[in-house]
């Protein structure tokens, strides 16, 4: 099989790892090329924010990056949850700068269907940078699910594409979410290590395996 050429897109900090931390691993352990994007800190839009809550969040990106086999990352600084103040052509044009000359061929991001609004546009910048023109190089693009926001959207996550997981894929994507401990709740908030681990089963069960990751799929190309 081809190597492929993964971009994963994500609003915050974490949301990579929430979202789809096992694939990412996957494709490490395939040898595909794995590269990540975030468009904001994640916590600038929190009270009583300040600069080492940023480095927090930096140094956990790092340390999940480097647990999961991320080959290349960035982080841009458009304002946490505000991004719908910026325009959607800055930070398409963001995406497409980032991904220039990388030959992408799968890209990973937000589902439309989410009650954060950082993730809403993060969804719409990506489909708007890679939107098919002749000679694009990506041919497939999945959405993920977010706990603690997706899943309070008032539209439903409707996935129709899983990657199953063995232990060891499953066992890194939870060693990556513990580095982000100060975005971690206690059970029973979605965002629990618990119901992490619940949803991971919930979609292995979907397809009669032990954990699986689950995406919309937005296109793809053959």
């Amino acid at each position: 099989m081809n190597k492929q050429t993964v971009l994963v897109v994500a609003a915050h900090p974490d949301d990579e790892v929430l979202g789809c931390g096992g694939t990412i691993y996957k494709h490490h352990l395939a040898g595909d090329k794995v590269y990540l994007i975030t468009l904001t800190n994640g916590v600038s839009a929190r009270d009583n924010h300040d600069s080492d809550d940023t480095v927090i969040r930096n140094e956990a990106l790092e340390k999940s990056c480097k647990t999961l086999g991320v080959d290349e990352y960035h982080c841009l600084s458009f304002p946490d949850n505000q991004m719908d103040t910026i325009s959607l052509l800055s930070i398409t044009k963001e995406i497409e700068k980032f991904a220039k000359d990388k030959k992408i061929s799968t890209v990973y991001t937000h589902s439309l269907k989410d009650l954060n609004i950082d993730h809403q546009i993060t969804h719409k910048a990506t489909l708007t940078a890679f939107r098919p023109q002749p000679g694009l190089s990506v041919k497939r693009i999945l959405a993920f699910e977010v706990l603690s926001s997706t899943e309070w959207s008032s539209d439903f996550f409707t996935p129709n594409y899983f990657v199953t997981l063995s232990d060891d894929c499953w066992n890194k994507k939870m060693e990556a979410m513990k580095y982000y401990s100060e975005e971690l709740r206690e059970f029973p908030h979605s965002r629990s290590i618990r119901n992490i681990e619940n949803i991971g089963s919930l979609r292995g069960a979907c397809i009669g395996y032990t954990k699986a990751e689950a995406f919309e799929l937005i296109r793809s190309i053959d």
